[in-house]
């Protein structure tokens, strides 16, 4: 069973001559842009095994010198993949880690003696504990002494370094602020090992690695940028579209102390190791025409007009040849003809995708719409990671497919428990337990008791504690609820409203379990009982949570193994995946773009309020401080501006799909 098939969607279409160049001319010229060696590849895997390729064989000729191999390593989230594949070659016997010495590049502070998530704890847990490195090999800054100790600490740590002739290998992750260690924006050049406060949007990062809603320290004792600039080789690993940009500003950017991360184009062997989805704001993969000679696909002339069009102000239809030559695009001229057809190809294609029958329109020509006529009505399936993101992503296009007859259902992937704050559960116990007390006269036991049970759980409850399984029910129970009543607002019968509870999410953590067959079977088995003709699934991979993503290989699993088994139903069915609060879709991939009037925006803005527990109190709106339904209704405008702004129909608002064709 393929259960990550949402890692090929991004790569499809990016040629390899411009994420593998076969030469160092071809190199050269396709990275002009880059200020640090930068080396793509297809798949996490891919990359991690190139960085404990070359980890490996540092080892080994130190070893054969009879010298320690002394490496620098964080421990963010980036940096497991590698960490299995040095685990996997120690234990095949293709390396000892005897002659090795490993310095932790930061750990937080405060740190309470017998604490359990100490950067030290998670680098044994995944890294350490599974080799054969000495204990007395391993170094470690400590984050539980008095801070008055901490400054002549980091000091020796330096001076400890130093006696191992410095550090050969250094590697580590890059967080979302361009911070490498725990180095936040601000930090300088010549920073050395200090204590450093840490922002609050690397602090939800971290968090990630906690695998618990523990609060990560508001501090930490870090290794400074002039340490890691030292470093003989340094490593840097980002993966994910989450990381495009910063991964953007690191590499193509200027030098920085906003973007610490910036530094290492300073360092004349830094290597900063991605995949595909990472690399996608880099100029050789978001704009390739400005690096080299293109294969001019649709998308990619569609790509590169809106570009023109953004950069010249113009509307299509008002771009010249002029306009071409001098921002080098010649080459469509000599491929069109004229800037005239190249701009008529495109702007019938951007027409097109636009649509406000997203079920297809009956008894219509659907030569060049985005979604074909027959079959009608349609049986539909919205699946929806969390109990909001149907309403979030697409509430205008569920309300037309509503209103235009079809037969749709929401599927709620996930309970989506952990969103739920707990006064929500205080204020929904009050009521339960009024309304025994009122209509009851008090004689359901089982509320009387369970009342008093949570109560006394939530008086004693600490910050990072976990739930109880009780209380995650409850919270269920609330955004079970709130995701009823948004679906009877929106239209949608009851008995179509489907909440699948698929187990990964169930670990009372933000760490999610690993998605398994189990959860793909769930999946299935609504599918072949519903057997749509077409299916809306969440493409927002970004999700910073990592349960988007998971949702959507649950689905694509389920898809893939119905396809493997001749299911008659797929042969007649479209999957269109839409974007949340987090993102919107890249113009010159969009399928489908489905209007809203002034009035639908506002009945979506309705829909999403009926999550009232996700509104100012939930726990993870993050560093954005918008509300979701502000953030939807900025995305959802900043589409149609951007239509407009090519000359295309002026709306209110938009919402985009993407096509998805089962491999």
């Amino acid at each position: 069973m393929r259960l990550n098939l949402s890692s090929q969607i991004v790569f499809n279409t990016v040629p390899e001559e411009f994420y593998n160049p076969k030469t160092a001319v071809e190199r050269s010229e396709i990275t002009r842009d880059e200020h640090i060696l930068t080396d793509i590849y297809p798949t996490v895997d891919e990359g991690a095994q190139k960085i404990a390729d070359a980890i490996v064989a540092e080892i080994k000729a130190k070893e054969l010198l009879g010298k320690y191999c002394v490496l620098g390593m964080g421990t963010g989230q980036s940096l497991t993949p590698v960490f299995n594949e040095l685990i996997d070659r120690y234990e095949k016997k293709l390396v000892s880690f005897k002659n090795v010495v490993i310095f932790n590049a930061y750990e937080f502070f405060p740190l309470a003696a017998d604490s359990q998530h100490s950067t030290i704890s998670q680098l044994r847990q995944r890294l350490l504990s599974h080799i054969d490195i000495p204990e007395q090999n391993v170094y470690t800054l400590d984050g539980t002494i008095a801070q008055e100790d901490v400054q002549s600490q980091c000091r020796l740590y330096e001076q400890r370094i130093q006696t191992f002739g410095g550090i050969d290998v250094m590697l580590l992750g890059v967080g979302r602020m361009g911070n490498i260690a725990t180095n936040e924006p601000g930090s300088t050049l010549t920073s050395q090992a200090r204590l450093i406060l840490i922002d609050a949007i690397s602090r939800e990062e971290m968090s990630l690695s906690f695998g618990s809603q523990e609060p990560v320290p508001p501090c930490s004792v870090t290794l400074g940028i002039a340490d890691i600039l030292a470093a003989r080789k340094v490593f840097i690993t980002a993966w994910g579209e989450e990381k495009a940009e910063i991964v953007r500003s690191m590499v193509e950017g200027k030098i920085s102390d906003s973007i610490p991360a910036s530094f290492l184009q300073t360092h004349n062997d830094a290597h900063v190791v991605i995949d595909l989805p990472a690399a996608g704001k880099l100029t050789r993969i978001i704009h390739p025409w400005l690096v080299a000679s293109c294969k001019w696909t649709d998308k990619l002339t569609r790509a590169a007009l809106v570009w023109l069009c953004q950069i010249t102000g113009k509307p299509i239809l008002k771009l010249t040849n002029k306009d071409y030559n001098e921002n080098g695009l010649s080459e469509l001229l000599a491929l069109y003809g004229s800037a005239y057809n190249a701009n008529i190809k495109i702007f019938n294609d951007l027409q097109h995708t636009i649509t406000g029958w997203p079920g297809g329109k009956p008894d219509a020509d659907d030569t060049y719409r985005p979604e074909r006529a027959k079959p009608f009505p349609k049986r539909v399936i919205v699946f929806s990671p969390h109990p909001d993101d149907d309403v979030i992503s697409m509430g205008g296009t569920i309300q037309r497919l509503v209103k235009q007859g079809h037969d749709l259902h929401v599927a709620y992937e996930t309970s989506g428990n952990i969103a739920v704050g707990d006064e929500e559960v205080t204020r929904f116990m009050h009521f339960v337990n009024g309304y025994n007390q009122l209509f009851m006269d008090s004689k359901d036991e089982v509320i009387t008791k369970m009342y008093k049970d949570i109560k006394k759980t939530l008086k004693n409850k600490k910050e990072g504690d976990v739930d109880t399984p009780e209380v995650r029910t409850i919270k269920g129970l609330i955004r079970r609820g709130e995701a009823r009543t948004a679906c009877t607002y929106n239209n949608i019968p009851l008995d179509h409203v489907h909440f699948l509870d698929l187990p990964f999410y169930e670990s009372g953590k933000i760490e999610k379990l690993p998605m398994t067959e189990k959860d793909v079977e769930i999946v299935r088995e609504l599918l072949r009982k519903v057997q749509p003709h077409e299916i809306f699934v969440a493409g927002d991979l970004a999700d910073p949570h990592g349960t988007h993503r998971k949702c959507t290989d649950a689905v694509f699993a389920a898809i893939d193994e119905e396809k493997n088994a001749g299911a008659e139903w797929l042969k007649d069915c479209r999957i269109w995946m839409y974007r949340g609060a987090w993102a919107e879709w890249e113009i010159e991939n969009i399928e489908m773009c489905v209007p809203m009037s002034p009035e639908e925006l506002r009945a979506k803005r309705n829909s999403i309020l009926k999550h009232s527990s996700q509104m100012e109190s939930a726990p993870f709106l993050g560093n954005d401080e918008r509300l979701f339904w502000q953030r939807a209704e900025d995305r959802n405008r900043a589409t149609a501006a951007l239509y407009d702004s090519l000359g295309l129909a002026c709306y209110e608002a938009m919402e985009a799909f993407v096509e998805y064709k089962p491999l």
